[in-house]
């Protein structure tokens, strides 16, 4: 077995064991007709622990799916603590909606009905600079760059930026260097590893997660 795969399922047989309510939600989901492309229990309680590590009153995320990834960094933010999350597919949304609710969130996340594109400058400009704590990037993977150049200066010092898949997903790996979300990945990447701002890494676990925090 390859180590990677022996890496996997360790990671999974430690951590990978989310409640109830999590484990049963992409199932309900693909029932209802959304694909099941959720965030697997490790990286899920990932973004608890990182959410919980920042002051936690304000979280982003591009990409609602069925709203497991949302109750997970959800559950990391300060009691005061919101998340308002973006999803275009309003059948997603509905899904996840229910989701929030039966997860006792319904009071602390919003979701925001439009393409990240879309939503995105609209939140730059309600919040403003230095606003937010935690932004989650999980959406159209050639429109992360520009999500970065929105959201950069939007993420207060301590906050975290994460995005998964930045090293694959279903459809690429590294070594397609001319798929697309390949190539918008490995800019993200290096746009958040350059920037001087940020001390970042990428965590091998999933399909990759990047997560850089805020420092200057």
């Amino acid at each position: 077995m390859p180590l990677r795969h022996q890496h996997t399922e360790y990671l999974q047989e430690l951590f990978g064991h989310p409640d109830d309510h999590l484990a049963q939600l992409m199932e309900r989901g693909v029932e209802r007709g959304l694909p099941d492309i959720a965030v697997p229990a490790e990286v899920g309680r990932l973004l608890t622990l990182l959410a919980s590590m920042t002051l936690g009153e304000l979280a982003i995320e591009v990409g609602t799916l069925g709203g497991y990834s949302g109750i997970c960094l959800a559950r990391g933010l300060s009691r005061s603590g919101r998340l308002i999350t973006i999803e275009a597919n309003d059948l997603h949304a509905d899904f996840a909606q229910e989701q929030f609710g039966l997860a006792g969130l319904a009071d602390r996340v919003e979701i925001r009905r439009g393409t990240g594109l879309d939503i995105l400058p609209e939140l730059s400009e309600q919040f403003g600079e230095d606003s937010v704590d935690v932004v989650f990037l999980d959406a159209i993977k050639t429109e992360y760059p520009a999500y970065w150049s929105i959201v950069r200066r939007m993420i207060r010092r301590g906050g975290i930026i994460i995005a998964d898949n930045v090293l694959g997903s279903g459809e690429w790996e590294m070594d397609d260097t001319g798929h697309p979300s390949r190539q918008a990945a490995d800019q993200l990447n290096r746009l958040v590893a350059g920037d001087e701002h940020f001390q970042s890494i990428i965590v091998p676990i999933g399909h990759g997660v990047l997560i850089g925090r805020r420092v200057q």
